[in-house]
């Protein structure tokens, strides 16, 4: 079988799964792990050299150097499957041994998205239509951006909308989208601070990373833009610690943060789907004033109706109970 032939049966085969990253490492074979969200599964092994052939045929389809097997690259892959576009992101690296992993992330399209409570998705979107900061939090994979980007293209209709990234994940043409370039010494900061003389409407920060990212999020949201911008963070209330621990003051908090959310993609019968929880309005003004927070609003009891309507599973139900 041609390694194309074996590329595409793969990815094929992760997108049918709703896989968010496929694993290619390297040991005495080279073993091809899915990331689900109920776990890691493996799916395939080849021979090293079979292996090695479909790993250089991703990074040079992606435009990384297959000479390199030590340094860090990073690339990416526009992949059409049944007439729908998905985004790979892959990124390699050598071990102490030079043997090269890669992980390939599958980025989904907006239109794929789905909650759990469209109240939810529908009070963030009337809560987008105030200036501020939009906080979304949760673990890598969870669907962040496509929240972000789909409230920013509900309410951003004839309003100039702009993005910072690294790397863009969701091509959205009517968005301006930038995204950060390390070779060529176009870095976030330098971003976001012509961002802000671009003078947009709506502001998406593709992750707070540090205090600098932090404080020109705050500044452009307290400035009088809207910002939406995510953040890793354990739960909902947690959020706010984390920005505190990146040195925002409790007073700016009060002053531009509109709401914070949230969420993870947990598996029904047939698809997944997103589950918010939302802090805005007096229980978001109570957090911010608080030294000692709790974790959520709502999760455990939305997590309690959807197993009790069916929804999810008991296996589901346990397995979030903290997040």
């Amino acid at each position: 079988m041609e390694t194309r032939e074996i590329v595409d049966k793969l990815l094929e085969k992760a997108i049918l799964k709703k896989a968010s990253d496929i694993f290619f490492l390297i040991k005495e074979s080279v073993q091809i792990n899915l990331r689900l969200n109920s776990g890691i599964e493996k799916l395939s092994e080849h021979s090293e050299k079979q292996g090695l052939e479909i790993i250089n045929f991703l990074k040079y389809a992606a435009q990384m150097d297959i000479s390199e097997h030590r340094r860090p690259q990073v690339g990416a892959i526009e992949y059409d499957y049944q007439g729908t576009k998905y985004y790979l992101r892959l990124s390699s690296l050598g071990d102490f041994a030079d043997r090269e992993s890669l992980v390939v992330r599958i980025i989904y399209q907006i239109e794929n998205s789905n909650y759990f409570f469209e109240e939810q998705i529908k009070l963030l979107e009337n809560l987008s239509k105030k200036r501020g900061l939009i906080i979304t939090s949760g673990p890598t994979g969870s669907g962040k951006t496509t929240t972000m980007y789909e409230l920013a293209k509900k309410v951003g209709r004839n309003k100039v909308v702009m993005t910072i990234e690294d790397p863009v994940e969701v091509r959205e043409d009517s968005f301006l989208q930038a995204q950060v370039n390390s070779e060529a010494g176009i870095e976030y900061l330098d971003l976001l601070k012509a961002a802000l003389r671009h003078r947009p409407d709506i502001l998406i920060i593709g992750e707070i990373r540090d205090t600098n990212t932090a404080r020109i999020a705050i500044d452009a949201a307290l400035s009088g833009h809207l910002v939406f911008a995510t953040v890793h963070a354990q739960s909902t209330l947690q959020t706010i610690s984390r920005l505190e621990g990146l040195g925002i003051r409790g007073d700016e908090l009060a002053n531009c943060l509109t709401a914070v959310s949230y969420q993870r993609l947990l598996p029904t019968e047939s698809n997944l789907a997103c589950l918010l929880d939302i802090a805005t309005g007096e229980n978001l003004a109570a957090a911010i004033k608080s030294k000692v927070r709790s974790d959520f609003i709502s999760w455990q009891e939305n997590l309690n109706l959807l197993k009790k309507g069916g929804q999810i599973s008991n296996e589901t139900y346990q397995l979030y109970q903290e997040g």
